[in-house]
């Protein structure tokens, strides 16, 4: 029974389309809008990974529908997005277009055993600075890959987005380059001024119409999309070779981790900002991994969560998976009826558009935000950036997650801390003969050697008495330390007391051996007076033997 249970909380079921009845004039036309707005972006995204436009067009049906049905989110909108393009692209020029659909079936599968094995929640553990400098650097690395065809020229050899672009500049041809260059930037004053005409108005269709019909009458030199199928290919299991197999794990492993933390973050905006109820990590992890697959078995590629155009559904009055489902529905009529019209889209137009999404992904006042709040944390959003744009994106998003922990661990080593106090009233005369220390914050492995230095520091005392009572972390590392801190002290004949072991580390505590460290059993108290009592009496038997010693020396002379 709990196994089935476990198995149909992962599965879709009729409570997904419960509110149906209700919004589903809402939800169609809030799939229709989407459909169009995804449209350019399938293509543009499809032509620059190198698959071409053909794949982006089935990733985002195929992988829509898929991804709708089975995904966690009840608004999400899956298919192509950016960031899976700088990913692929390197895959395309190293290994060809047929391993994109090989890379997607793998990367499906990891996916979705991730989403089966519950790791959906992972992505909470990505501080809010490594997801955007990561932002910042796809954004970057998207707007330079449309370089090439904003100019009318090849990309460069390099798998650098960067290098690749430079080197593009090279080959310009400089009596047809403004052509192209004239192209980008009136895609990109329509996709503008549009909405501050009316919010509704897509610019992005608008300017590709506009771009498309300008060069048709015009016969610009441009280069133009090509030959769109006319249908859906038939599904087939993608060719595995055993040799190229080994070397497409590892990219497989990056587009898989790209996917679902792509998903899982846009799933979450997502139902940050709607009234559209939560989402399930776990089953979003799962219809990502499918809708992979899918794309996959029909030649398209991996799919992801799209932010954006998620967003558009929300905007557009979308609430259920119907809005999703009628997205992809309104893709696959452009393949069976606008395939021939489609095909004469001029590549510059689709990079002009790419370049207006590459800019409008940066947040002016997110990145000032992220700057203005703490050093730490700006060095970690710039550092996740520059990673992302020179080496690799899942490469950023570990560096990042690493330099953050080092600044957290910092941060928490800082919050600890051992203070000297004063012992309770009334002074006794001997007071001076016992030290009393506070430890509070966090005592853990990069805390510890201080806490040490600091206390076995201490001289002409004869009882050290340590309250742990404020103590909020503790290690195996930091209980080893007060242990060697218990033995260097009584080594040097100081009895330690230890006062107020919480419940939550007394199982460290006992098993690393700091109650076995002390002198007695009964040096270990949950009352501070008792300690400072007992702490007391102790001093006062040591002055009177060392009075009798003295007086029995002083008889004998």
């Amino acid at each position: 029974m709990r196994i089935a249970g476990y198995v149909r909380s992962l599965l879709p079921s009729w409570a997904d389309y419960r509110s149906v009845t209700r919004t589903w004039r809402g939800d169609i036309i809030a799939g229709i809008t989407v459909g169009i707005v995804a449209l350019p972006l399938a293509l543009a995204f499809g032509v620059s990974s190198g698959a071409g436009a053909e794949a982006g067009l089935i990733t985002a049906i195929v992988a829509g529908i898929v991804a709708a049905v089975f995904g966690g989110s009840n608004i999400q909108v899956s298919g192509p997005t950016g960031a899976m393009v700088v990913v692929l692209g390197p895959i395309v020029a190293s290994h060809g277009v047929g391993a994109v659909a090989t890379v997607s079936l793998i990367a499906g599968i990891v996916v979705l055993g991730a989403g089966a094995a519950k790791l959906g929640r992972i992505v909470s553990y990505i501080p809010w600075p490594v997801i955007e400098g990561f932002t910042l650097g796809i954004a970057v690395i998207i707007f330079l890959q449309q370089v090439p065809a904003a100019v009318g020229s090849h990309p460069g050899s390099s798998s650098n987005a960067l290098i690749s672009a430079v080197q593009s500049l090279t080959h310009v041809n400089v009596a047809t380059v403004a052509w192209p260059l004239a192209s980008v930037a009136l895609v990109a004053l329509i996709m503008v001024f549009a909405p501050r005409i009316h919010k509704k108005l897509p610019g992005s269709i608008i300017a590709i119409i506009v771009v498309s019909v300008i060069a048709a009458v015009t016969a610009l030199p441009l280069a133009k999309i090509g030959l769109l199928p006319s249908s859906l290919p038939t599904p087939q299991l993608p060719l595995f070779d055993p040799g190229a197999l080994q070397a497409l794990v590892g990219p497989a492993l990056a587009v898989a981790a790209l996917a679902s933390i792509e998903s899982l973050l846009s799933a979450r905006v997502a139902a940050s900002i709607s009234d559209t109820g939560p989402y399930d990590a776990d089953r979003e992890l799962v219809g990502q991994g499918l809708a992979s697959i899918a794309s996959g078995f029909f030649g398209g590629m991996p799919a992801t969560g799209a932010i954006a155009r998620t967003a558009v559904n929300l905007r557009s009055g979308g609430r259920t998976r119907l809005a999703a489902i009628v997205h992809a529905i309104v893709l696959l009529g452009v393949v069976y009826l606008a395939t021939g019209v489609v095909s004469q889209i001029p590549l510059a137009a689709l990079s002009g558009v790419l370049m207006v999404t590459a800019t409008r992904m940066v947040s002016v006042s997110t990145v000032r935000s992220v700057i203005g709040s703490t050093r730490s944390d700006t060095v970690v959003f710039i550092v996740t950036a520059i990673i992302t744009v020179s080496v690799d994106l899942i490469v950023a998003v570990g560096i990042g997650i690493a330099v953050a922990a080092f600044f957290a661990l910092r941060n928490l080593a800082r919050s600890g801390g051992v203070h000297r106090e004063e012992l309770p009233t009334p002074t006794q005369p001997e007071d001076e003969h016992i030290a009393l220390f506070r430890l509070d914050g966090a005592l853990f492995f990069g805390a510890a050697d201080r806490m040490l230095e600091r206390v076995t520091r201490i001289d002409n005392v004869s009882v050290v008495i340590i309250r742990m009572s404020e103590l909020q972390v503790l290690d195996a590392t930091g209980a080893r330390v007060i242990t060697e801190m218990i033995h260097g002290l009584e080594r040097r004949g100081i009895t330690v007391l230890i006062k107020g072991i919480q419940a939550k580390h007394l199982r460290v505590a006992t098993r690393v051996g700091v109650i076995t460290s002390l002198r007695h059993q009964n040096h270990l108290f949950t009352d501070l007076d008792k300690a400072v009592s007992h702490a007391r009496s102790h001093v006062s038997r040591i002055s009177a033997a060392y009075s009798s010693e003295a007086r029995t020396e002083n008889n004998s002379r």
